[in-house]
């Protein structure tokens, strides 16, 4: 029997407000614990909870560019359940009446477009944090993520593939970064995603059992775990077993998920309107104008960047995944630098060191006016690509600008035809045998004369002049 995955994500972006979402404590990462809190998000009797406005605004940005229906009256519930770290034994979340339905986000995977339907992006605020201790059997609580605002984007169960939930997953952190309103940071837990995934016989249209996996915060995580839960859930039903609703925990160094608990329903949240927030009711023209607001979002940019600079689909999608380096390589650009260099410098050299530093592009140690230097010379013909990376290197270790290293180093590559011409009539005299065999048809020689000409020089000559008059002596 041959089985087809069912599966939705629920991504949950934390927001990039200076305040929490219910009071003003401050939403600082790595604070000492518990010292961002208060009477509000420490859950004491008597505290009332007060909307951040920015959290609304946030909301409305995003649910536009997801293309959906902004309600303008939506409302907050609670949604009960005991855990250490929720001190009111309650999540203040959204249910029925979320700010925004019925949305879609476009993906590709392998050349191939799918639209991902967005079921609801609601409001809601974040749990503390536990924390345990290594080497005993106690936990601390600290509380200062707790009120921190979330969006919680929920999709429709549309996607098939692992392939597909990371690529979804990263259209998404596009997003949210584009507009600004989360830093998007995965090792902070600034975005992160749980995975609902179920299996169903192929050709059946009735959803199978699903599995949730918590609060997966890489986007080859959640790869790697729904990979890893269609084989489970595969080997179990090939073997006749049941497949359990339930809860499970992404062990990222055994590469397997794990049972965590069972699986909640709704209706055990016991979810039920908050009666100390009224309903949020905002107006059309608000939308409106939050809707001229909004930035270019990067299916835009990437179509331009192909139209204004002439790049593959490939290349621009290579650069508008990030809104750092998007704007990064429209810097170089407007220094008067080749886009189509510019775009292979960086995703080639420099997305290399961000990998192995672990830094965005803006602390990777190369300005933007650096790259556009160091690609003029090499545009010119001034240093040849060998000598380019050889420069670039430099500037990574010393943070000298490109025309201060090729000068203090002698860099600069040899393009005088009449000193290469010198040079090349001298290697032709004293290696005759070489000039006959070439001559006899072993066309193949003209490399071991290039390879003595840069030795002679280095490695500076022009390759392109001497290539040329290698030609015209020749076969002069």
């Amino acid at each position: 029997m041959q089985f087809e995955p069912v599966i939705g994500l629920e991504i949950h972006a934390q927001l990039a407000t200076q305040s929490k979402i219910f009071c003003s404590c401050s939403t600082q990462f790595g604070k000492p614990p518990n010292e961002s809190t208060c009477p509000v998000c420490l859950g004491l009797p008597g505290a009332l909870p007060v909307l951040n406005r920015r959290v609304v605004e946030f909301a409305i940005r995003l649910g536009l560019a997801t293309h959906c229906t902004i309600r303008l009256d939506s409302q907050f519930a609670r949604k009960n359940y005991f855990y250490p770290d929720l001190p009111k034994a309650y999540q203040i979340s959204q249910f029925d009446r979320p700010i925004c339905e019925n949305g879609w986000l476009d993906i590709e995977v392998d050349r191939q477009t799918r639209r991902i339907s967005i079921t609801r992006i609601h409001m809601e605020e974040d749990a503390g944090k536990l924390v345990h201790e290594e080497d005993g059997d106690s936990s601390f609580v600290d509380l200062n993520r707790a009120g921190v605002p979330l969006l919680e984007i929920v999709s429709e169960p549309d996607l098939r593939t692992p392939e597909e939930a990371k690529a979804y997953m990263e259209k998404m952190h596009s997003i949210v970064t584009y507009l600004g309103i989360s830093e998007g940071d995965m090792e902070k837990g600034h975005f992160r995603c749980d995975a609902n995934v179920s299996l169903r016989p192929i050709g059946q249209e009735k959803f199978g059992t699903r599995t949730e996996t918590k609060n997966l915060n890489s986007f080859r995580f959640v790869q790697q775990a729904i990979t890893y839960e269609i084989a489970r859930q595969t080997e179990e039903l090939l073997d006749s077993k049941r497949i359990v609703q339930e809860t499970r925990l992404w062990d990222s160094v055994k590469k397997n998920t794990y049972s965590m608990r069972s699986k909640e329903e709704a209706h055990d949240y016991r979810y039920f309107p908050d009666p100390d927030l009224p309903v949020v009711r905002i107006s059309s023209d608000f939308v409106e104008q939050i809707h001229n607001q909004l930035p270019e979002l990067p299916d835009a940019k990437k179509q331009r960047f192909m139209e204004s600079f002439g790049l593959s689909t490939y290349d621009a999608e290579v650069l508008v995944a990030d809104k750092q380096v998007a704007e990064y390589f429209e810097e170089v650009v407007a220094a008067k630098a080749d886009p189509k260099l510019v775009c292979n410098w960086i995703s080639g050299e420099l997305m290399r060191l961000m990998n192995e530093n672990k830094v965005d592009i803006r602390n990777v140690g190369i300005p933007a006016k650096s790259l556009a230097s160091l690609i003029q010379f090499l545009q010119e013909g001034s240093i040849s690509g060998k000598i380019a990376k050889t420069v670039f290197e430099e500037m990574v270790k010393s943070g000298k600008d490109p025309a201060t290293i090729i000068e203090v180093q002698g860099l600069k590559q040899v393009s005088d035809e009449g000193a290469l011409r010198g040079l090349l009539e001298t290697l032709l005299s004293n290696n005759p045998k070489q000039v006959e065999q070439f001559r006899a048809g072993k066309t193949q020689i003209k490399g071991f004369f290039v390879g003595q000409v840069m030795k002679e020089t280095k490695g500076q000559a022009n390759p392109q002049i001497v290539n040329q008059l290698l030609e015209e002596l020749l076969n002069g």
